[in-house]
């Protein structure tokens, strides 16, 4: 007779409804604190734009076309796009900090990487292979990517190798890769770049559109039941404390509905007038009347000329997908978390920690490649400034989003959330008035430390 596996844990005498539904759905509560901030952080600025600064807000009444707050289409799309590339490099952040690393010079090596990619566009492929050929935006990609991670293996083969810490040899990258970023073009700025390149970077071509951004959020919903429905299996195949039916589709509700809302928000930022009457020109076909001056773009054909996700947030989207499988259902995972746990046990067990660390560097170092790609393509331009100071940011991302400097713990979807989380604050405090760069500086450097010290007030509590 075979035993049927029990519901998790039964629930602890005293124990309040919502411990009981934690314990049920196996929410993370840092989870929820993490989505809860960045809620207060979102109606926080909404709030203020509104009942200080007197703007217009859909989100008190106002009509789309009038409203200019913090919780408008147009805002949280770029916000999405902005939140990209810092959100890319977060993911690999969390493997380094994990295994008890640092690496302060990624923002120095997405600049230099981008100043090379341009480089190549402009002064040898173009003029190689003819202005917009089409394998031009394809070697510049496999170009950055490979140079990211080229840079990220030799920093850490001298990590490994060399015992030199890695505050050390990064710190030393962030000043050697910014100082090659402007010798490589003398300060200059490189463009323009290849106009398909620069679709990578988002904006209104740079997108899905509102049928592909549907049938993308379809498959993401299906992806989600098929998720629960092959978890359960598992439970059950390998004898698993199954969570109860409607723990599970509770929370596989919360998160369909998550990604219907966050489709028909992408793609109910339409595309500005300029760029519809391009497209129409471009196809020799009359401008319609709600693309003229004066015309109503949020009615008519017009409607249908949303952007939906951009390129950049699909490509995060896809990065933290690879990242979470890597993390949880591979070996390369189980030993990064072994080596944070324990560096000592880990080598003693057979994990060879020097291959893995110059494995973990190469990664993040391929990883800003892509950021570098993003960034470029977004600017359609490389800059020596590109970059700049975004190693902070991303190890804040991670951090806020629960990456402990302690080593060990560690989730992508909460370095995900974390850059989502100081984006917002940096989009909020410009659009609040509060543009200068110090205010900024200062809200991060405090939402840092707080991040820490709440760290190691939860890992006490569970200890």
């Amino acid at each position: 007779m075979t035993d049927t596996p029990q519901s998790p844990s039964a629930p602890t005498q005293g124990e309040s409804g919502f411990g009981r539904f934690l314990r049920a759905t196996e929410i993370d509560p840092r989870l929820l604190g993490m989505i809860g901030a960045l809620l207060l952080i979102w109606l926080g600025f909404e709030i203020y734009s509104t009942a200080v600064l007197g703007r217009p807000s859909m989100l008190f009444g106002a009509a789309q076309a009038d409203a200019n707050g913090f919780l408008t289409p147009r805002n949280l799309w770029n916000l999405s796009v902005q939140t990209a590339y810092i959100g890319i490099m977060a993911t690999g952040m969390v493997l380094v900090i994990i295994t008890r690393n640092i690496d302060l010079s990624v923002g120095s090596i997405m600049g230099m990487v981008g100043m090379y990619m341009g480089l190549l566009q402009v002064e040898y492929l173009t003029p190689a292979l003819g202005l917009g050929h089409p394998s031009i935006w394809i070697i510049t990609v496999i170009f950055g990517i490979a140079m990211g991670a080229l840079i990220g293996a030799l920093q850490g083969s001298m990590i490994a190798y060399m015992n030199i810490p890695s505050f050390i040899v990064t710190l030393g990258g962030l000043l050697v890769w910014r100082g090659a970023a402007f010798l490589v073009a003398g300060g200059k700025t490189i463009a323009p770049l290849d106009d398909t390149f620069a679709l990578i970077g988002g904006g209104s071509f740079g997108a899905l559109g509102q049928t592909g951004s549907w049938i993308f959020g379809g498959i993401a919903c299906v992806a989600v039941v098929w998720a629960i429905l092959n978890g359960r299996k598992s439970r059950i195949k390998h004898g698993f404390p199954l969570r109860p039916v409607w723990a599970e589709w509770t929370v596989g509700g919360i998160i369909i509905a998550a990604i219907l809302g966050t489709t028909a928000m992408v793609n109910s930022y339409i595309w500005p007038l300029g760029n519809i009457q391009k497209y129409y020109q471009a196809l020799g076909q009359e401008v319609p009347a709600c693309a003229q001056k004066g015309g109503d773009i949020y009615s008519d054909v017009c409607a249908s000329f949303g952007h939906g996700y951009a390129y950049p947030v699909l490509i995060m989207i896809v990065v933290a997908i690879v990242m979470t499988v890597l993390m949880t259902r591979t070996r390369f995972g189980r030993y990064v978390f072994a080596i944070g746990g324990n560096p000592e046990a880990a080598a003693l067990s057979g994990i060879n920690t020097r291959v893995m660390t110059v494995k973990i560097f190469t990664l993040m170092g391929g990883l800003a490649g892509i950021a570098a790609v993003i960034g470029a393509a977004r600017q359609n331009s490389a800059t020596n400034a590109m970059g700049n100071l975004d190693e902070l940011y991303v190890i804040a991302a991670a951090v806020v989003g629960g990456t402990s400097l302690a080593g060990g713990v560690g989730t992508i979807y909460g370095a995900i959330i974390g850059a989502l989380i100081l984006t917002s604050l940096q989009t909020g405090m410009v659009l609040i008035g509060f543009g200068d760069g110090s205010y900024q500086r200062i809200v991060i450097g405090i939402a840092l430390v707080l991040a820490v010290w709440l760290d190691i007030v939860y890992r006490k509590r569970i200890k």
